[in-house]
């Protein structure tokens, strides 16, 4: 397997490097996103909902506009990125809300804490063989019932795919393949959606809307 932890130091500092250019590119991307923004709702009322209590964690939150929305659609709410740079651009810019510097692997969370979990584009730099331990990782910290959403790069027919993320080395995936991760990690497909690039995007998009089972 790869070192997971010399990935996840490098992916760190390469978002370190482009933090402030990268939130000032997508701080208001979902204003133009309609099927984006009606998972994310989606999503928002099904943690509200379910019989699993407890907060919300965006996963891999960057500079927290996710996490904000997440919050203004009535979710309690907070962040984590390994990004120490892209964390002290959230708190600033969102001091009301909780963000943490960590990783997705060893969450600093008690098991069955959360009522949902939103992994927004944030396992696209895993090397395929380790998203499996993310997924284990979701698994542990969400509430029976609780809700899981991915966002991610969809291969658009193609296999597993490797491509030149402005960032830092990512992956396209297969939607069925990466639901059945998924599935292996203990999930249950509640909905999934694919949609065509916007403007100035180069590829397709996934999203998948999981549960856990009780």
């Amino acid at each position: 397997m790869t070192d997971l932890s010399s990935h996840l130091s490098t992916t760190a500092d390469a978002y370190d490097a482009v933090a402030v250019l990268y939130d000032e590119l997508a701080r208001n991307q979902l204003d133009t996103r309609p099927l984006d923004r009606a998972m994310l709702a989606a999503f928002a009322e099904l943690a509200r909902t379910t019989a699993a209590a407890g907060p919300v964690a965006e996963l891999g939150c960057g500079p927290g506009h996710i996490t904000a929305h997440l919050r203004d659609l009535g979710l309690d709410v907070f962040g984590v990125d390994l990004s120490p740079v892209m964390i002290d651009l959230a708190r600033e810019a969102y001091p009301d809300l909780r963000f943490e510097v960590g990783s997705m692997d060893a969450l600093d969370l008690a098991d069955g804490e959360l009522s949902g979990v939103v992994s927004w584009y944030s396992v696209i730099h895993t090397p395929p063989e380790n998203v499996p331990s993310f997924f284990a990782e979701f698994q542990r910290v969400l509430a029976p019932e609780g809700h899981l959403l991915l966002a991610f790069f969809e291969s658009e027919g193609d296999p597993l795919t490797e491509f030149d993320h402005r960032v830092t080395t990512a992956y396209r995936w297969p939607i069925d393949e990466l639901a059945g991760l998924a599935g292996e990690a203990g999930f249950v497909e509640a909905a999934r959606m694919l949609r065509e690039p916007c403007e100035g995007e180069r590829f397709g998009h996934g999203r998948l809307l999981m549960r856990k089972g009780k």
